[in-house]
């Protein structure tokens, strides 16, 4: 899936799993910690300090980074969030690719980073991930909706949050249908502004069935 083209200006379902299956994310930190790497690894921007940020999510849901370091992401990105939703042991992205090669820069910070804090806190080595990322082109407008609604239902598979996915507080469900907690770090207005107003779009989510194609599914599955 990875031999297509990644073209400026297109859309792509970013997805990948933990080796065998395994889980990549083992508590809240860990959550957070993902999380902000797909939020704050949007442009070449560094931090020094990334468990500061990262414990102050997990206690008040809230990165606290300035205003200004957020406006030089969003100036100086190679990537657009579109959507997101983390899984015990995968995750999902929808990604506008804004520079050539801008996705493969993302990806590469963000899962580097993330393996390496992984494999230091639980004394591990070697690979987390099941293989490289994978990358489908979101070929179509009702291949874009239905994506969407397949990420932020996915949590449904997690039985303590089934029936409260729009709620789930590791997926961009509730940035949708509420407040955008994240702001200019995660634009969706491409799928949002399709619907007369975030209850739409929420009955939409709810009652859609995601129409993936095949290889999505049976890698999901």
């Amino acid at each position: 899936m990875r031999n297509i083209k990644i073209a400026p200006g297109e859309y792509y379902h970013v997805f990948n799993r933990g080796m065998a299956k395994q889980l990549i994310f083992h508590d809240n930190t860990d959550r957070a910690r993902f999380l902000f790497l797909i939020l704050y690894f949007q442009s070449p921007v560094t931090f020094i300090n990334i468990s500061r940020p990262v414990k102050s999510f997990v206690k008040h849901s809230v990165f606290n980074i300035g205003g200004e370091v957020k406006q030089e992401i969003v100036k100086n990105r190679f990537v657009e969030l579109a959507s997101l939703g983390l899984m015990p042991n995968h995750f999902h992205l929808i990604v506008k690719e804004v520079e050539e090669n801008g996705i493969a820069r993302y990806m590469q910070r963000v899962l580097n980073s993330y393996t390496k804090y992984y494999n230091t806190k639980y004394n591990k080595s070697g690979h987390l991930f099941q293989g490289p990322y994978k990358a489908v082109h979101v070929k179509n407008n009702t291949q874009l909706l239905y994506l969407s609604s397949y990420i932020h239902r996915n949590p449904r598979e997690i039985r303590e949050w089934l029936n409260k996915e729009n709620i789930y507080p590791w997926s961009s469900y509730q940035d949708f249908v509420n407040k955008n907690r994240f702001e200019e770090l995660l634009v969706f207005d491409i799928i949002s502004e399709q619907f007369k107003n975030k209850e739409e779009y929420g009955e939409f989510a709810e009652t859609s069935t995601a129409k993936l194609l095949k290889e999505e599914l049976d890698w999901i599955d």
